[in-house]
């Protein structure tokens, strides 16, 4: 409630690509200080409630609940503890890319208050992964490091040829190698442009063995980040690949480009996420657990816990909040949980 009341309509008077460096740059702030993160957890356990202990394990990683933060909100890993704190149970970082890069011009985050949503065009503005690696090198060596699983999603950097993608996600992945508790390849997003040519099979398969061919002998879990606009047979194509090349799972998924629930005089070019999201998200999960037993995180209209509950009744294995959170605010984490303990239970 204080959230709804204050501190909600204190952000949306800002424009929210403001309103996001600000909430960011207050819980990295308190990611640094050395009493900060227990503070928070302090303060939202008493104004909520601690959330309930809902442990899983996916793909060999342990979770103390299956309630993460997707990639896009700390691109660069700067409030990792902070995140922890309002009690996630893992985090996603990125996108993060080869080359550091500021992303498509601004206005380029959109809200659309009436339906819960978000339209962004942000095009991958991160600082690059040698300098997020060596950041989060530092944050483990002075102990800075969260008790949760923490995933690394990247990107192909603008620059780079898509003939050359391979080599781009391979600079990466070996920058922060060892970093992260799973890997994510982010073919999927539609404001990089041809990025999500790279979900062909032939263009996958190459990024994929490129990978595996440097790791070697002992490799990382492995998850693809998927659109919710592949056709049945691209992601069939998809998932046939998953399978072969025995990756830990899919994450479904990224944003929409359909914006036909949305009034043409409100709409902005870029994907779509939140509520408007839920249907189609949905319908890709379905699609994907039909075809395959891969751990999926479901990702994509999570606001509540009805929509919770439907991704786990379809077959996820993990769900991921983002549009939620910025609208609902913490309070959303501890009702999901809630519900998740009730049917656990």
């Amino acid at each position: 409630m204080l959230y709804q009341k204050i501190a909600r309509p204190f952000f949306f008077c800002l424009n929210p690509e403001l309103a996001h460096k600000a909430v960011l740059g207050g819980l990295t702030a308190g990611s640094k200080i050395s009493k900060g993160p227990w503070l928070l957890k302090k303060t939202i356990d008493f104004l909520e409630g601690p959330p309930p202990l809902l442990p899983c394990s996916v793909a060999g990683i342990s979770f103390p609940n299956p309630i993460g933060l997707a990639a896009g909100m700390d691109k660069n890993g700067v409030a990792l503890l902070a995140w922890e704190s309002l009690g996630f149970g893992f985090v996603e970082i990125g996108t993060i890319t080869a080359h550091a890069q500021s992303g498509n011009p601004p206005p380029r985050l959109f809200r659309l208050r009436e339906e819960e949503a978000l339209i962004n065009r942000l095009g991958f503005n991160n600082e690059g992964a040698r300098a997020v690696a060596t950041r989060l090198k530092k944050m483990k060596e002075q102990g800075r490091w969260p008790h949760i699983p923490i995933g690394i999603n990247i990107g192909k950097s603008r620059i780079t040829p898509l003939q050359e993608a391979a080599a781009d996600y391979l600079f990466s992945f070996q920058q922060l190698h060892g970093l992260g508790d799973y890997y994510v390849l982010n073919v999927s997003s539609p404001n990089t442009p041809g990025l999500r040519d790279l979900q062909s099979r032939e263009a996958l398969e190459k990024i994929i063995k490129t990978l595996r061919d440097w790791e070697g002998g002992t490799l990382s879990p492995l998850f693809i980040k998927i659109s919710p606009d592949l056709t049945p047979e691209d992601l069939t194509a998809i998932l046939h690949l998953a399978q072969e090349e025995k990756l830990s799972g899919l994450i479904a998924t990224n944003t929409t480009l359909d914006h036909t629930m949305i009034a043409e005089e409100r709409d902005q070019q870029g994907g779509l996420s939140g509520k408007p999201l839920r249907s189609r998200s949905l319908k890709i999960l379905e699609q994907i657990r039909a075809q395959s037993s891969l751990p999926i995180i479901a990702s994509g209209g999570i606001d509540d816990e009805e929509s919770a509950l439907e991704r786990l009744r379809a077959g996820a294995s993990l769900l991921q909040i983002y549009t939620s959170l910025i609208y609902q605010g913490p309070a959303v984490i501890r009702r999901i949980a809630h519900a998740l303990e009730i049917i656990k239970s």
